[in-house]
């Protein structure tokens, strides 16, 4: 049985002057991402793909030079478009995260539905497995779009509750089958 790990950046360095896509790991994202790395969950990886955002492909860097592998990057793997509102402070975040989880169907001040998040995200990792060669997958992106393709997977409804509790944790499934092996787990410890 092949699998795929999906993996969620870790913490990044939050700098309200620069776009959110191009945010990069902080150090302490860095220090998990490494201690993730060096251990065995993604030991038979064989193919790694990130979205088209840097703290993704930087996380996916590391996993792939452990691995000796490239990256390759899918824009279908992105975060929900936010760009409607762009930076907004930790707590106002929160409260739109909220309510774009509760409210699917709903454009949040702007914000790509979920719904529509959900069936970008499904049909790239759809592509993603269809092009990847033979073996085990990982695909590092972001949270928001992991719990949207975790719910699909396990057939949930969209529910922030399957949300992962921090930045930085992965979850794995079937390549074949597409059924669930485990849910979120962290990379390493806080």
């Amino acid at each position: 049985m092949n699998t795929v790990v999906f993996v969620t950046h870790p913490e990044v360095a939050v700098d309200p002057s620069i776009p959110v896509p191009r945010w990069q790991l902080s150090p302490a994202g860095l220090a998990r991402m490494r201690i993730f790395v060096a251990g065995e969950v993604c030991a038979a990886v064989r193919t790694v793909v990130a979205s088209t955002e840097c703290k993704a492909i930087e996380a996916a860097g590391l996993l792939a030079g452990r691995l000796g592998l490239p990256v390759s990057v899918h824009e279908g793997l992105g975060e929900n478009d936010r760009s409607a509102t762009g930076f907004v402070p930790p707590a106002e975040f929160e409260a739109l995260a909220d309510a774009f989880f509760a409210r699917p169907e709903e454009s949040v001040r702007g914000w790509e539905r979920a719904i529509d998040a959900q069936a970008r995200v499904v049909a790239a990792v759809d592509a993603v497995l269809a092009a990847a060669g033979p073996g085990d997958v990982a695909i590092v992106a972001h949270g928001a779009v992991g719990t949207l393709l975790g719910c699909h997977l396990a057939a949930r409804p969209i529910d922030r509750r399957h949300d992962q509790p921090f930045q930085g944790h992965y979850f794995a499934f079937e390549r074949d089958t597409r059924r669930p092996i485990h849910d979120w787990r962290p990379i390493a410890p806080r």
